[in-house]
């Protein structure tokens, strides 16, 4: 048993089993067999079998047991959630022995003094019990109840340290909320008070000890609920299904993630083919092999390659033009060409890399990564080299990628505070010339290529994005935009939208409209 210090100790004479005593009576002497052991003795073995709930020991040591003997000890366990019992003789005397015990458990430590008082019994001493024996203040009509009381939940915040855990946020990050508190559900869970209680008559009498619930520290996520609302208000009138995605550029922070319809969180799992988008991840690539935004290139309004016919929307035919112009236009023929001739496979996987393709990410809730699967020929390079064929992206990745080129390193994206998540992907810099480039090509493609007609702030950089999919001789296809403006990096797919500078690039600048004086003032 465990010692817990304490008084010294009373000890009764150990006394061997069958120990003979003379008597006189009339007619000479006879030997008596005295009482075995001692009342201390008996309360050790006693506590030792209650230790290790062996209650049938206990019984054998206890005079007049109650029938329900072993079901109030069993009852006190469980009631009390106990995972552990200690006891430590103290003192004895005049067939009383004290005692000291600790029971540990689920609940608060409960410890106490309590005593046993012994009686001879068929020679031998056993314990007299009671309902006092479990604890002093029980008897009959009375037990002891573990009670927790449950606290508010653990509050989740915006990043200003708003709550967003009500019904008075928008939907989209009722369903981040939802996210979070499923995938930290143990830290999240409401902390408890716990108390173990009297119970007489069915109400509490007394409280034996409590231990108060430890606090925690609300979850601070990285949401801004303004970028939030001008995101969603962007989206408002959408009829197809749509989402947006907006990054701190500078840290990879989670800003805004917006669904316009509920249920499937497509702007954080939705895999879609990126469309010309990706054409900022192919131009970082042919840029960083030497080619510079002002080198002249061709862009034929229709191109074989690997067999099969490459052409630019509308088929149009823009001859020889910088590359930069070429990027504007999102000349489908050149980037094709080019990729298959100049970089290959391997070199265009290694750059997609850098932007975040094939990279595990773990924002804080469930999250899909980009995927760039090894092209088989000449044809899927260069359907890859323009978002398409088999690369797919959600609308987080590709935020990811315009928050890259803004901030000069891809960052993998997170929503909740470094500390609550494992280990995150290394951030990947990316090279000073390449970044020069693309701050230069982007900004191109809003002030005179594919998306000109759209009114956007001034100082948006982006890239529009036409990705088809399905089957046909004109196939369906999603409407992309990616871009920034100053710190804010972001990304709006519709589904089966159509061309992305007539419809998910106006969606983005009534976006950027709205954030503009909610961010300045």
């Amino acid at each position: 048993m465990t010692d817990f210090g304490g008084r010294r100790r009373r000890r009764w004479p150990w006394i061997t089993a069958g120990a003979l005593v003379p008597a006189l009576v009339a007619g000479g002497v006879i030997w008596m067999v005295r009482t075995q052991g001692a009342p201390e003795e008996t309360a050790r073995a006693y506590l030792a079998a209650w230790q290790r709930q062996d209650y049938p020991a206990m019984r054998k040591l206890v005079a007049d047991p109650p029938a329900d003997f072993e079901r109030l000890h069993r009852r006190l366990r469980t009631d009390l959630k106990l995972d552990q019992l200690a006891f430590e003789v103290e003192d004895a005397e005049d067939g009383r022995v004290e005692f000291t015990a600790k029971l540990t458990g689920k609940g608060p430590d409960l410890a106490f003094t309590n005593r046993l008082s012994l009686v001879e019994q068929d020679r031998a001493w056993k314990v007299a019990w009671t309902p006092a024996a479990l604890h002093p203040d029980l008897k009959p009509g009375r037990t002891l109840r573990l009670v927790t009381d449950a606290a508010q939940p653990v509050p989740i915040l915006a990043a200003d340290g708003a709550p967003i855990g009500g019904a008075e946020v928008p939907g989209s990050v009722q369903q981040l909320v939802a996210g979070l508190r499923e995938r930290y559900a143990d830290r999240l869970a409401p902390p408890r008070t716990a108390r173990i209680q009297l119970i007489e008559d069915g109400r509490a009498v007394k409280t034996l000890a409590e231990r108060e619930a430890a606090k925690r520290s609300p979850l601070r996520t990285t949401l801004d609920l303004a970028v939030h609302r001008a995101g969603a208000a962007a989206l408002e009138g959408t009829r197809k299904p749509a989402a947006l995605v907006a990054l701190k550029a500078s840290t990879g922070e989670v800003l805004a993630v917006v669904n316009n319809r509920g249920g499937f969180d497509r702007a954080l799992l939705g895999k879609y083919p990126p469309g010309s988008t990706f054409k900022v991840v192919t131009a970082s690539a042919l840029v960083a092999g030497g080619l510079s935004a002002e080198q002249t290139v061709r862009c034929p309004a229709e191109q074989n390659i690997g067999g099969f016919a490459f052409h630019n929307a509308g088929f149009r035919d823009f001859g020889s033009l910088p590359f930069r112009d070429a990027f504007a236009h999102s000349c489908n023929t050149t980037f094709g060409a080019m990729t298959v001739d100049s970089l290959g496979g391997s070199r265009l996987a290694k750059v997609a890399g850098d932007f975040g393709f094939g990279v595990p990410i773990d924002p804080g809730v469930p999250a899909v990564r980009a995927e760039f699967p090894a092209p088989k020929d000449a044809t899927d390079l260069a359907s890859a080299s323009i978002g398409q064929g088999r690369v797919l992206a959600s609308p987080l990745n590709m935020a990811s990628v315009a928050a890259a080129i803004s901030s000069g390193v891809w960052q993998p994206p997170r929503l909740v505070p470094a500390g609550w998540l494992p280990e995150r992907g290394q951030p990947r810099r990316l090279e000073g010339g390449v970044v020069a480039a693309l701050r230069k090509l982007m900004p191109a493609v809003v002030n005179e290529g594919t998306a000109h007609a759209v009114p956007f702030p001034a100082g948006t950089a982006g890239k529009t994005g036409t990705a088809e999919y399905g089957e046909g001789k004109e196939p369906p296809s999603h409407s992309w935009f990616i871009g920034y403006r100053d710190d804010v990096a972001f990304a709006v797919v519709v589904e089966g939208g159509g061309a992305g500078s007539a419809v998910a690039a106006p969606i983005s600048a009534r976006f950027l409209s709205a954030l503009a004086p909610a961010r300045e003032s």
